[in-house]
Parts: structure tokens; C-alpha cells; sequence
């Protein structure tokens, strides 16, 4: 039996099509370290270990029938809880929804089907995927948090429980969790994936964030997913069949970042912001470092009205039936979303093309923008799965964002480094990522 942790997602799925290893096998192996660990990181909404056995020995049985397999055959994928299936619940973190499935499986569950893989089981998410803590904590730290909303897909990847899985960002969700659990995390540009079938809190933010061990193996699972959908008017025709030989490809010269420590670095330990100054110096000859632009400061409040207005628009059945199941944060933000003016949402939509068309010409003369992916490490505790102060210029804009695990903070706990691109360029993008993260090993 293999182990692994020594393996990544592109390798597996490698020795699955060649049968070198077996669905089956890796199933098992899975399901040993998810009784090892799950009882402490607690990253499954649902898990049914007989279906998923019984998928797995379908997917062997197919390969063995010689039949054409799709890129990722016989490999298990966990799934946020708020992506739809008819065959498993879909709770979406909250009372309301408890039990309840979907009538159909939602796109990107069709198009994984499609490329081989087996839908794993159902992540941990906070509540309608907003700020109210589930019950996931950090594989690193049990006393602290994993981040959110998509806690329990950055934790599956951390306690190696899953190789590869899918989860959400509206504000923060994705590139936070990544970092906190020392995980990639991958948001792409704005309507590359498709969100139908999708617990939907923001049209205009909602994108799908994936998550594995490297670069590639989240290009591996974008290849698979991002395609148009009609049935999401957002999405766009982009071809994504070269995404892995754009990994290996990387940059066609030396790449050049722009370093943001923005007015939130004071917020982050000085330990922490040690290791990014030993990031800036031993990258100097790649990173100029710069003040943020001053319209970003105007970002977050605009983003804040578009989110809430968007929430107590689409969560209001559940706020009209009985708000009292609702959590504190949750009728708080619904609340203030009931309340802003057309002409507010308007000024805020407005903005999200115009701050775009501004800042994107920084895109022609440099690779890419690096932040912190966080404020620091993992806050300690579980009542809050942390500030996304460091997310929402680039979620506002459309950008795509990845969180590269590359540096350790204060109690040698993991931290994010945010690399940010141009909107749609997302194949260069991630061999730009590719390139950072092999390199930054290397000085490592």
C-alpha cells in the first residue's frame, strides 16, 4: 500500500489511469487517515465510505475494461457542502437545509464525473458559507481555526485526507483557508467555473476556489472545470487544455512582482512579517515593493454592500421563516444588506470595472502582485475563522489569486504568500505560480 503523502495529485492520477494503483486502494488509504484524524479536525459534512468504495471499484473496473479514461479517473475529489448532488445531502452549514439534497448535480460535479473522478463526500463549511464558524479546526493546531467559508477543503488537503478539493470564495474563502492550513488555494478569474447548482451568496463575487498540495495539481483540477456553461451567464469560453504545459512553461523571462504590504500590515505579528521581509530580500532582483493604490482603500465598503445586499436578497426565505436559526453575523449582515440604497449598490457595482480598468495596466510591466494571503498565521480559537482584509481587492476586481504555502510564521505554523494576476490570463498566471513556488523551495 502506498503512502500518500509522498505523492501529488498529478502523480496519483497518473498511476490510477496506468493501474499501478488502484481506486480502490487509494480509497482505503484515505479512509485509514480520515479515521485517524477526522475525530479532531471534524472536515466532513458528509462521508459515506461504502459509496465511495463501491465508486471506486467502478472506476477500476472501467479502466480494466480498456475503455478511454478522462484525466482524473479513479481519483477521489471532496467537495464544498454547498455544491449540489442528488445522491448526498447538501447543507450548506446550516439547520435550515439539514438533510436536504439536491435534485440534480450541479455542473461542477458533471463535469468531474466527466473527467473520471469520484465525488469523495461533502466539506465542512461555515454557515451559507458566510463568517459563522463550523466545526473544522486546523490540522496544524486544533485550538485554532482553519479560516472559512471553505474550512473543511483546505483542511482535507492539510491532514491528507484528499488530494484535491473544491470549495468557494465571495470574499476570502478560499485564499484564506489555504494559507492558514498550508495548503494551494486557487481562486480563478471571475466566471472561468461555473457556479449552476451552486448555493449562490453574491452573483457578482461567487467564484469556485480549488485546492491541493501544489500549482499543478490545482491547474490539473481547473483543466477539468472551467468551461462555459449556459446556464451561468457569468461564465465565459476559455481554453484551458493547456494549463499543465503552462505550469511547466512558467514565465518567458524573469519575472517581475509588485510587493503590497498595504495598511493592514501593521495588523500582522512581527514574526510573521519577518518572514516576508526575508522573502523581499532574497527575491529583491524579482520585487519592487510599492504602496496600494488609493482608491483600494474605497474597495472594501464597496464590496461590503454588493455582499450583504446579494445575502438578504438570496438567504431571505431563510430569514423570513425564522430568523432566530440564523446566526448573529448572519441577521446582522442581512440586516444592514436590507437597508442600502438602489443608488449604493448601483455606485458599488459601477466601481468593480472602473477600479478594474485603472489598475490592470500594472499587468503590463509586471508578472504579477504578491501580499500576504492572511493576516498573519491562524488565529487561535474557534469563533472566528479570521479577517479577510487581504482577499477583497483582488475578489472585487475578478482577479485570480492562489496562496502559495512558502513561508512559516510565529509558532512554526503556516503562511500564506497571495499572488495575484491579470483577470482571464489565468494559464500564464499559474506558471508564474508555478515558477514562485519552485523557486522559493529552492531557496528555501
Amino acid at each position: 500500500m502506498i503512502d500518500v503523502s509522498n505523492f501529488t495529485a498529478n502523480e496519483l492520477a497518473s498511476k490510477l489511469r496506468s493501474g499501478e494503483i488502484s481506486s480502490v486502494d487509494l480509497c482505503n488509504k484515505y479512509l485509514e487517515r480520515i479515521k485517524k484524524f477526522e475525530p479532531e479536525v471534524k472536515a466532513w459534512a458528509h462521508l459515506d465510505k461504502k459509496l465511495l468504495l463501491e465508486k471506486a471499484e467502478e472506476a477500476d473496473n472501467h479502466r480494466k475494461s480498456g475503455k478511454p479514461l478522462g484525466p482524473l479517473h479513479g481519483m477521489p475529489v471532496a467537495i464544498k457542502d454547498i455544491i449540489g448532488t442528488y445522491d448526498m445531502p447538501t447543507e450548506c452549514g446550516t439547520v435550515f437545509r439539514k438533510k436536504m439534497s439536491s435534485s440534480q448535480d450541479s455542473e461542477i460535479v458533471n463535469l468531474l464525473k466527466n473527467s473520471g473522478a469520484i465525488i469523495m463526500g461533502k466539506t465542512a463549511t461555515t454557515e451559507l458559507a458566510y463568517i459563522h464558524p463550523c466545526k473544522t479546526t486546523n490540522p496544524h493546531d486544533y485550538t485554532r481555526t482553519p479560516g472559512g467559508s471553505s474550512s473543511g477543503s483546505a483542511a482535507v488537503i492539510a491532514s491528507h485526507m484528499a488530494h484535491l478539493s473544491i470549495g468557494s470564495q465571495t470574499a476570502g474563502s478560499t485564499i484564506r483557508p489555504a494559507s492558514y492550513c498550508g495548503v494551494v488555494g486557487y481562486k480563478p478569474s471571475y466566471g472561468l467555473i461555473s457556479r449552476s447548482g451552486v448555493l449562490k451568496v453574491s452573483d457578482k463575487l461567487d467564484t469556485i476556489g480549488l485546492f491541493g498540495k501544489t500549482v499543478k495539481d490545482v491547474a490539473l483540477l481547473a483543466k477539468c472545470l472551467i468551461k462555459k456553461d449556459l446556464y451561468d451567464p457569468a461564465t465565459i469560453y476559455f481554453s484551458a487544455e493547456e494549463m499543465l504545459e503552462a505550469c511547466d512553461k512558467g514565465p518567458l523571462f524573469e519575472p517581475k512582482f509588485i510587493f503590497y504590504k498595504t495598511d493592514k500590515w501593521k495588523d500582522i505579528n512581527k514574526k510573521s512579517q519577518q518572514a516576508f521581509e526575508f522573502l523581499i530580500k532574497n527575491f529583491k532582483k524579482n520585487i519592487e515593493v510599492f504602496d496600494t493604490p488609493s482608491y483600494f482603500k474605497d474597495i472594501p465598503k464597496y464590496l461590503q454592500i454588493i455582499h450583504e445586499t446579494d445575502m438578504a436578497n438570496n438567504f431571505q426565505v431563510y430569514y423570513k421563516k425564522d430568523k432566530t436559526k440564523l446566526s448573529k453575523e448572519m441577521r446582522e449582515a442581512i440586516g444592514r444588506g436590507l437597508k442600502y440604497s438602489a443608488k449604493e449598490y448601483a455606485d458599488a457595482s459601477d466601481f468593480m470595472q472602473q477600479s478594474y480598468d485603472s489598475y490592470s495596466e500594472v499587468f503590463e510591466d509586471y508578472h504579477g502582485v504578491i501580499t500576504p494571503s492572511s493576516s498573519g498565521v491562524a488565529d487561535k480559537g474557534l469563533k472566528s475563522t479570521g479577517s479577510s482584509d487581504f482577499q477583497k481587492n483582488w475578489t472585487y476586481m475578478g482577479l485570480p489569486a492562489i496562496s502559495l504555502p512558502l513561508l512559516t510564521g510565529e509558532n512554526d505554523l503556516p503562511l500564506g504568500v497571495q499572488l495575484v494576476g491579470n483577470k482571464l490570463d489565468d494559464l500564464r498566471f499559474l506558471g508564474t505560480a508555478n515558477w514562485l513556488e519552485k523557486n522559493c523551495k529552492d531557496e528555501g
